[in-house]
């Protein structure tokens, strides 16, 4: 069986499911599109393309037109948990008959994370969906019928996010909606916030952005311009203080709410674009409420497509569980490119080892690309993690504030020695405390990473270059970071990355077995 889905509005995709596995996943934003980009028509017949023949079940993740009262829904809307939410209907198709499924947008994060989870079909699990609207926890039965149990904040991730725009002094008083780029750079700011009594301030706003109702009521600056911390800057300590202390404070409603709420001890699910959190989801982790905690690489809405699917296969099979691998992205496009500078010549792990020891910074491309938005070895910068200079470097070659944090990827059998280990992290979804001075480009202000572990068998070509790495250097870990032109998603063609190497100065990229060296 084939069920192609596809997802409308921001983090736009399609995907599809053959025979229970994830064939493939595709992004508006990857090969160089725009940042949270919707699904295009272009997108849509290209997917439809690689499907190898009609599918058998067209599924679209449910969205609304517009969050109006009025709005439209697309397919079976927005909101809604349970299978009273479904459209399920004969569908004709290029000549064929098969059938058209809706879910909606709420249940694919729910059925998504289940159908990607470790745990077997007919094992009860709880569910949290946070994201910018939705703010729920959801319990599943064997059956997986979903029962809602409350919503301890609505709109989470629109909160977090807004915040860090309303302390920038950039940021338009009269803009209409926050920045879907903002949560991930609080997250960064939160890093940098230092124990300290709360003032009446920070309480009162607090308190007044975890009440607002930001389905109903958007959140605009200009409703703000009242309390301190509007414009305020983002060095400012006053700011990265509050930041710290909001960052905490909405993950303690939901704390609260699972401790009274939730005593079963069931595995919990974690999805949603807060699930990319990665300071929460240690704190979940860690939390002691739950058998396991389990978050996917696609937690934002780059992985809805992927939840209706499931969806629409549980409805026709009864089965909810898919296999899958995070690099079911496409694979590189070979296109014309003028590689003048660059001299090509066989790959060989030991020599790029040696580059990155003595200060390179090289693009690292194998295989297809992965889902979801954080790079996982696959379409990569990499280079030493050493120095605090190389991560300065780094943050330039990207064009982001030098605040921002560089994540490290490592064998993973050296987290035991580097980091206090918590567990395998192969999606980079975890932070953990670093125990040494000696990977200082890696290492936030506050003495945390965010590291991405690495085995043989989850990515052969980088866990090779890590033990080259390591045999160099005695260190089996390096810098890593998504490799894209500023604002675009990942680059996944040659013409883009000689540009982007040319543009930013790096010393050379690896395409497959090719090194591509600067002359």
């Amino acid at each position: 069986m084939k069920i192609f889905a596809y997802k409308p509005g921001h983090d736009g995709h399609v995907a599809m499911l053959e025979d229970g596995g994830l064939a493939f996943s595709i992004e508006a934003e990857k090969d160089s599109g725009p940042r949270y980009g919707p699904i295009t028509p272009e997108l849509l017949l290209h997917g439809l393309g690689l499907c190898g023949g009609v599918p058998d079940v067209l599924a679209v993740s449910g969205w609304m037109g517009s969050f109006r009262p009025t709005g439209d829904p697309i397919g079976a809307g927005y909101f809604g948990h349970d299978e009273e939410n479904i459209i399920d209907r004969p569908h004709r198709f290029m000549g064929r008959d098969i059938r058209y499924f809706s879910s909606s947008h709420e249940r694919s994060h729910i059925v998504g994370s289940y159908a990607m989870s470790p745990f077997p079909q007919r094992q009860p699990c709880y569910a949290l969906v946070w994201e910018g609207v939705l703010g729920s926890f959801y319990r599943i039965d064997e059956d997986l019928q979903v029962t809602k149990l409350g919503t301890p904040v609505s709109g989470p991730g629109h909160k977090y996010g807004f915040l860090y725009g309303l302390a920038d002094p950039s940021y338009p008083i009269d803009a209409r909606k926050s920045r879907r780029e903002d949560a991930g750079k609080l997250m960064a700011i939160a890093g940098y916030g230092q124990p300290s009594a709360e003032t009446p301030q920070e309480r009162a706003l607090i308190e007044r952005l975890i009440a607002w109702d930001a389905v109903t009521a958007p959140l605009r600056k200009a409703d703000f311009t009242d309390t301190p911390f509007c414009n305020i800057g983002l060095e400012t300590p006053e700011f990265r203080n509050l930041a710290r202390r909001f960052q905490d404070a909405v993950f303690a409603r939901f704390l609260d709410f699972a401790k009274a709420e939730m005593p079963d001890g069931l595995p919990l699910l974690v999805s949603g674009g807060c699930g990319l959190n990665c300071d929460w989801n240690s704190e979940w982790k860690g939390s002691g409420l739950f058998a396991d905690v389990f978050v996917q690489p696609c937690t934002n809405d780059s992985g809805s497509a992927i939840g209706t699917a499931a969806d629409a296969q549980f409805r026709l099979t009864g089965d909810a569980k898919i296999e899958w691998t995070a690099y079911a992205g496409e694979a590189f496009v070979h296109d014309e490119a003028d590689l003048s500078g660059f001299e090509p010549v066989p790959m060989r792990e030991a020599e790029i080892a040696e580059r990155l020891a003595d200060g390179a910074v090289l693009a690292w491309v194998q295989g297809r690309y992965e889902i979801g938005p954080r790079a996982l070895g696959n379409r990569s910068l990499i280079a030493a993690p050493f120095t605090s200079e190389m991560h300065t470097r780094l943050n330039a070659i990207k064009k982001r504030e030098g605040f921002r944090p560089i994540a490290p990827i490592l064998l993973e059998d050296e987290m035991d020695r580097l980091f206090e280990n918590h567990g395998p992290s192969p999606h980079m979804l975890y932070f953990q405390r670093v125990k040494t001075d000696a990977i200082k480009a890696v290492t936030h202000v506050d003495g945390s990473a965010r590291a991405q572990t690495v085995t043989r068998e989850q990515n052969p070509q980088i866990h090779a270059l890590l033990t080259e790495f390591k045999r160099a250097t005695g260190y089996g870990v390096l810098c890593n970071t998504s490799l894209n032109f500023s604002g675009k998603g990942f680059i996944n063609r040659m013409s883009d990355l000689v540009r982007y190497a040319r543009q930013t100065g790096l010393d050379g990229f690896v395409v497959g077995d090719m090194f591509y060296r600067r002359t």
